[in-house]
């Protein structure tokens, strides 16, 4: 009887290992793709910035939203500073997923920094910055752009401003740093895109009529509704619009080719900003603070000695 207990024991256990290793190998052999902000640009672009200053993920978001960036305009070396992303919406706003329901919108970010500006290391950033950035994961386009970063997607309600703490480089320790001004790049983008990289549409857009006829069927389908319009040859076309999208249009009422068959569901959009910083030495703001005493000490001492002139001038008047 122990025997028996034990074979089926071993039986069992052999099950759960095989399904185990089955598992494993799937998911190595047959790795799921992410299908999602920032996957697509990553995967198709080497730089996120087109020659003509246009960031690309405008290519998937195609509606224009302000998009702001806050950086100071001076920093020392080797010091942590938060350089923020603003992406203002209403956030009682609501999106068509890609199931057709409603949902809050997601946010990210894309912010390009010059050469040797990163990330800065955990132990790095002050307490108080680290509670700006609770909930954000920080990640590099790629393993050798670390001055290029993303954020995204996250929750757009809690994450209207996206906190970088970015650590500036040393040009004592990198000698292809130098002192000077610099360009700094940033995108930000709210809810779904219209494109996908495939260039098909997604369900983030106005259905339109592809020729002109009059609405003679308006019917649900499984997946939304059906628009039927019979053209004045007598051809019969069939509009399917994705749930989730309201039907603007009735049956009798005639269209134009192009004509809008519903509302426009998107409430996102993409916006960039470009601003400038400057990798500042501070043996130059200490000469430069040197000079400006030495100046007005000048002045003042011309001031006095102007002042001595008169006043033997006078005296000698008055002699």
């Amino acid at each position: 009887m122990k025997q028996s207990f034990f074979s089926a024991l071993i039986t069992k256990s052999l099950h759960i290992l095989t399904a185990l290793i089955l598992i494993v190998t799937c998911n190595l052999a047959l790795p799921g793709v992410a299908q999602a902000f920032p996957f697509y640009a990553q995967q198709a672009y080497e730089n996120p910035r087109e020659a003509t200053g246009r960031l690309v993920c405008a290519n998937c978001h195609l509606a224009a939203k302000p998009t702001q960036v806050e950086i100071p305009q001076a920093v020392l070396p080797d010091t942590v500073f938060e350089a923020v992303v603003k992406v203002p919406y209403d956030t009682n706003a609501q999106q068509v997923l890609g199931n057709g329901e409603l949902g809050p919108l997601n946010v990210g970010a894309v912010l390009m920094l010059p050469e040797g500006f990163k990330i800065a290391p955990e132990d790095r950033i002050p307490e108080e910055m680290k509670e700006k950035t609770k909930g954000v994961f920080f990640q590099n386009y790629s393993p050798d752009q670390e001055d290029i970063i993303l954020v995204g997607p996250i929750s757009g309600a809690d994450h209207q401003e996206i906190v970088f703490p970015i650590l500036s480089p040393d040009p004592a320790t990198n000698s292809n740093i130098h002192f000077g001004k610099y360009s700094v790049h940033a995108g930000a983008n709210r809810g779904r895109g219209q494109i996908n990289p495939t260039g098909e549409k997604t369900n983030v857009n106005p259905v339109t009529a592809s020729a002109a006829g009059q609405i003679t069927k308006v019917s649900e389908s499984g997946t939304g509704y059906a628009v039927t319009i019979t053209t004045d040859s007598g051809k019969t076309l069939t509009e399917l619009v994705p749930a989730g999208l309201q039907v603007t249009v009735s049956e009798g009422q005639a269209v134009v080719e192009g004509a809008a068959l519903s509302a426009d569901p998107n409430v996102g959009g993409f916006g960039q900003k470009d601003a400038e910083i400057v990798l500042q030495s501070s043996t130059r703001i200490k000469w430069l603070i040197a000079f400006i005493s030495a100046i007005m000490l000048s002045q003042t001492l011309l001031v006095l000695k102007k002042k001595q002139v008169e006043k033997v001038q006078g005296a000698e008047m008055n002699f």
